[in-house]
């Protein structure tokens, strides 16, 4: 590539011009209070839409983050917003943890509790914390990994559970959402566990946390990644049994860059010499999916009678920091060459210039997807920022 400095550049003007000015103009719920719960793919705000807990702390983690690193009162101003709409309404203050969705009034909807929802709370609440030193957003991240760790892990199998009542009781649909398999176990929650407790050792560098993210480290070394293939396995049974032949490319990428950061995080010089080429394995396996074009397709299955050709905003987004983290680690300016085709893929077929953020996906024959939404339960400010935010940072 030409200069590095230069995609550090776009980066950040992407992320600027585009991405926030979409939630700042559009997310706000004037009426209920916090955010909107959806915008379709022709940007209509949806209304009586529920509020998904995931969107919800995907936009306090992001608004927070960009403050954190480029500051500026309306990124704080959005953040306080999402905190406060969080605190009072997705908190279930008598049982612990957070509701899975929210009617769009504010009232809970979904009173079931996913682990990997509770994740992206303390990611969240931590992030914000270091943006503004609020004790009580800090005291409540900590809170949800002692819930974690109290009714998600598995003592017996190791790794952790997915989904539970009200009361923290196992339910027996255990999926994410629909598309999922109904399994105990599944890497994705697996990931963002990971993702969260990365997160919050720098500030609370707790030796429980710290055993934490040992353990999830070697869950993923030991028990999700293939050996052979160098994918990830999706799904498990309590016992880690694999129990899903779909090749993830998006996640083959994003895990590859995740546990690296975890390693570094912990200052363990010896863990991090033995992730990164594990982290190298990922990458290459997922740059199976990668096409002519810059971009990596969604997935397929191991049997290869099914393939999703579709380029996902969130893929694509992944697959830029996955490639810069292998550059940095092997400094082969292939991979920067590659991540940089991805970006420009990104800019040239994902980004709606007019409306403002990114389209969900284009199809296979080159065609954009409007049909999924532009902002929802699903489609947040977080893949997409996170990507910019790590470029400014590794770049």
């Amino acid at each position: 590539m030409n200069n590095p400095s230069d995609l550090k550049r776009k980066a950040e003007e992407l992320l600027i011009s585009n991405i926030l000015p979409f939630w700042d103009k559009n997310m706000p719920d004037d009426k209920y209070g916090g955010f909107h719960g959806r915008i379709d793919g022709h940007n209509n705000v949806i209304p009586g839409a529920k509020k998904g807990g995931v969107l919800n702390a995907r936009i306090l983690w992001t608004y927070s983050a960009v403050y954190n690193r480029i500051g500026g009162s309306p990124r704080l101003k959005m953040a306080i917003q999402a905190v406060d709409y969080i605190l009072e309404h997705f908190f279930d203050y008598e049982n612990g943890g957070t509701w899975w969705s929210l009617d769009a009034n504010g009232e809970p909807h979904e009173k079931k509790k996913l682990i990997y929802s509770q994740a992206y709370f303390v990611y969240a609440l931590c992030e914000y914390y270091m943006a503004t030193g609020d004790r009580k957003s800090m005291d409540q991240a900590i809170g949800l990994y002692h819930l974690i760790e109290k009714h998600g892990y598995d003592r017996v199998n190791d790794g952790y559970l997915e989904t539970f009542d009200n009361e923290w009781k196992p339910l027996d649909d255990q999926r994410l959402s629909e598309k999922d398999a109904n399994e105990k176990k599944s890497m994705n929650t697996h990931l963002h566990i990971l993702e969260a407790y990365t997160h919050l050792y720098p500030a609370w560098p707790d030796e429980s946390l710290r055993n934490s993210i040992v353990k999830l480290l070697n869950v993923f070394t030991d028990k999700i990644i293939d050996p052979m293939t160098g994918h990830l396995n999706l799904f498990f049974d309590e016992r880690w049994k694999v129990k899903s032949d779909i090749i993830s490319y998006g996640h083959d990428i994003e895990a590859s860059w995740l546990l690296c950061e975890a390693a570094n995080v912990l200052g363990n010089a010896e863990m991090y010499g033995l992730l990164k080429p594990v982290s190298l394995k990922l990458v290459n396996a997922a740059l199976e999916g990668l096409q002519d074009d810059g971009s990596l397709i969604y997935e397929k299955n191991l049997s290869g009678d099914y393939t999703d050709m579709d380029r996902h905003w969130w893929v694509q987004a992944e697959a830029v920091v996955g490639l810069i983290n292998a550059w940095t680690i092997t400094e082969e300016d292939r991979y920067l060459e590659m991540a940089e085709r991805c970006f420009n893929y990104i800019v040239d077929k994902l980004v709606d210039r007019d409306k403002g953020e990114w389209y969900w996906s284009i199809r296979a024959d080159g065609r954009i997807n409007r049909e999924d939404d532009k902002a929802g339960f699903w489609k947040c400010p977080y893949h997409n920022s996170r990507m910019c935010l790590e470029v400014m940072k590794r770049l």
